[in-house]
């Protein structure tokens, strides 16, 4: 008690709470703009941080990372794209829930949720002090292994009522993980030769492409957001937090979950929000289905990226071991300040320590309460027409993109990623099974390979490898046989075509990976290649094989066949034709303005032409909006996260002259 009270008594200096709000607001800030994230912002503040106390100086960097997943939930519901990696989950449903009216209780649920699991997550921190070092030590390289297979055996439950869709997309984001260098042979997989592609594809553009690009085509063909022209009402947001209070066991479990995952290196808060989202859908509760606008979809990951900050602050403190990517850049606050990780932070250091608990809790609150506040305002975003929102949340994923490597490849990236992603949705292939295997892909390598060098195969007799490994295995069995029990074979068919052509593509692309892995790779970097690969061949086959006899039914001239319905691609109509290439047009448009004109110019231009065709508003009314998005980018990407950006073609090239 007496350790809490001095904690509390050193963070209650006017100047420590001071920077504890000032990361929240920059954390806040950050989480709504997609395609920055924490990590950026986190290396961004550290240096300013040199001249502060310890107290004050994780009461900035803790407050930022403890809200940064708060407030990427208004992009995830209101456009579809989410505002960081930790937000993917929260697009099914939360966005699901904006289109239909219910905006404000989306974010009602979201907020509350992400106070209670945020504020969980520091209690689970301060009650782990004590017993940090036993539990983090107890828990080895193939317990990491099983922990990832685990979370990879909810793509059934994500896959819905297409299994072999599910698994398949899956395979299909694993085998993306792999491209780069190989960390184990130290070669190089699927790069063609640039240098770009040698540390991967970096996961937040392959979710803003995945997720974002698609709901925005969606976005342009609707007219608005939301359906209706029902107004949000604060009473939606006191719904959405009831709801939260409601689903209070669910919290509690999700915020476990967060707590619990968090503190295992490598366990990234992309599979936590996935794992929290299938420990939920798995009892889906009333109301809509997952992925249509359940509210549940909505607390189970918000809960559970809050609180792991919480837990991944456990590894860090005990034994310098970042418990996740943004931990690793807060050891360099540590070193800066002349902390050691270890005993003395449970030591001479523990009140230091408890401040940390201290910060993350009240962060959490003021991060939670303010945004509560703008429900109401944000919610009504969702009645602005589509003419002005899409400009403007296009000019926010290409300038956001292009921070991840300042390179023009981020654009290609995007806008590649984004295509894979709007031909995923309209032939229903499920993208959330994609991006759980691109997430879990890298880890199931690594751990794969560190737990046989050091224990041959005899880990796979650990005990809590057998116990995660069978309960994936029932998960993923229990799910099937739910699967069978719910078709209709008597029901109508879905369409065929869509099914055969891109099964079989998927087909031609597995073998196509499999024969490069065999003949290219060594057995180090092949062999989860070659897995992987085997396995989306089988699912994608069996796939196109079932859409080809359904084609066979159709063609039969039986009375009793089933009737055809247009069900889930019939194939693309026109006008979604339409949508998907205005986005990417839009895109292209955007991207090659910045390298032409630089991006300040292009953002101008670019929103001003794109308002003035797409819209019905006013020359005046589209240059005002245009200068108003031109500052914004100018104080996020020049003010707050200053970057070297390209010389512009024209400027170099009047240079020349």
């Amino acid at each position: 008690m007496d350790l809490i009270l001095t904690a509390v008594v050193e963070m209650a200096q006017p100047f420590r709470m001071l920077m504890l709000v000032t990361g929240v607001f920059v954390g806040l800030v950050v989480g709504v703009v997609p395609g920055i994230g924490g990590l950026f912002a986190m290396a961004l503040l550290i240096p300013m941080t040199y001249n502060m106390d310890a107290y004050a100086a994780f009461a900035l960097l803790l407050g930022m990372g403890s809200v940064n997943t708060t407030s990427d939930t208004i992009p995830a519901i209101l456009f579809g794209v989410p505002g960081s990696v930790g937000a993917a989950a929260t697009v099914l449903d939360g966005h699901a829930m904006a289109k239909k009216g219910e905006a404000a209780r989306a974010f009602g649920a979201s907020y509350s949720a992400s106070m209670i699991g945020g504020v969980f997550g520091a209690l689970v921190l301060a009650a782990a002090i004590p017993i940090m070092r036993p539990l983090v030590l107890y828990l080895k390289t193939p317990d990491f292994f099983a922990i990832c297979a685990f979370g990879l055996s909810i793509v059934a439950m994500l896959a819905g009522s297409q299994p072999l869709k599910g698994l398949a997309a899956a395979m299909f984001g694993m085998l993306a993980s792999f491209v780069g260098i190989d960390k184990i042979a130290g070669i190089d997989r699927w790069t063609f030769g640039e240098i770009y592609l040698w540390d991967g594809l970096p996961v937040a553009l392959v979710f803003l492409g995945l997720f974002g690009l698609p709901e925005l085509a969606s976005l342009l063909l609707r007219g608005s957001i939301q359906g209706n022209a029902e107004r949000p009402t604060y009473a939606g947001m006191w719904q959405g937090i009831r709801d939260t209070l409601r689903e209070w066991p669910l919290v509690l479990r999700c915020s476990s979950i967060g707590s619990l995952l968090g503190a295992v290196p490598g366990v990234g808060i992309a599979v936590l929000d996935w794992i929290a989202y299938g420990h939920a859908s798995r009892r889906p509760g009333s109301g809509p289905k997952f992925g249509e606008g359940n509210v549940r979809g909505v607390i189970a990951p918000e809960s559970a990226n809050n609180a792991k900050e919480g837990g991944s602050l456990i590894p860090t403190i005990a034994f310098g071991v970042p418990g996740s990517a943004s931990m690793s850049i807060l050891l360099g606050a540590f070193v800066v300040h002349g902390l050691v990780p270890g005993p003395d932070m449970l030591g001479k250091n523990a009140a230091l320590t408890m401040s940390m608990v201290f910060s993350i809790a009240v962060a959490n609150i003021v991060g939670a309460v303010t945004c509560l506040v703008l429900t109401r305002p944000l919610a009504r975003v969702a009645q602005v027409p589509a003419a002005i929102l899409v400009p403007l949340v296009v000019t926010f994923i290409v300038v956001g993109a292009y921070q991840t490597n300042m390179s023009a490849f981020d654009f290609a990236l995007v806008i590649g990623v984004g295509a894979v992603g709007m031909a995923m949705k309209e032939l229903n292939w499920p993208r959330s099974a994609f991006s759980l295997g691109f997430v879990l892909g890298p880890s199931l390598e690594n751990y794969f390979f560190l737990a046989y060098q050091i224990s041959g195969w005899s880990w796979l007799a650990q005990p809590l490898v057998l116990i995660l490994l069978g309960l994936a295995v029932v998960g993923l069995v229990r799910q099937t046989l739910s699967w069978i029990r719910a078709r209709n074979p008597g029901g109508p068919l879905p369409p065929a075509l869509p099914d055969i052509v891109a099964g079989a593509t998927m087909t031609l692309l597995a073998f196509a990976a499999l024969v490069t892995a065999v003949t290219g790779f060594p057995f180090e970097a092949a062999i989860f290649p070659v897995i992987t690969a085997g396995f989306l061949m089988v699912f994608s086959l069996v796939t196109t094989v079932q859409a080809s006899l359904r084609w066979r039914r159709r063609a039969m001239p039986v009375l009793s066949a089933p009737p055809a319905i247009p069900g889930e691609w019939s194939p693309v109509s026109e006008p979604t034709m339409k949508g998907n290439l205005a986005i990417i047009g839009l895109c292209l448009a955007l991207a090659f303005l910045i390298l032409l004109v630089g991006h300040l110019a292009a953002t101008f231009i670019f929103v001003a032409g794109s308002i003035t065709v797409l819209g019905t508003k006013s020359r005046r009314s589209s240059l005002v909006i245009a200068a108003a998005a031109t500052a914004f980018v100018y104080s996020v990407f020049d003010m707050l996260a200053s970057q070297p950006w390209p010389t512009p073609w024209l400027t170099g090239i009047s240079g020349i002259f």
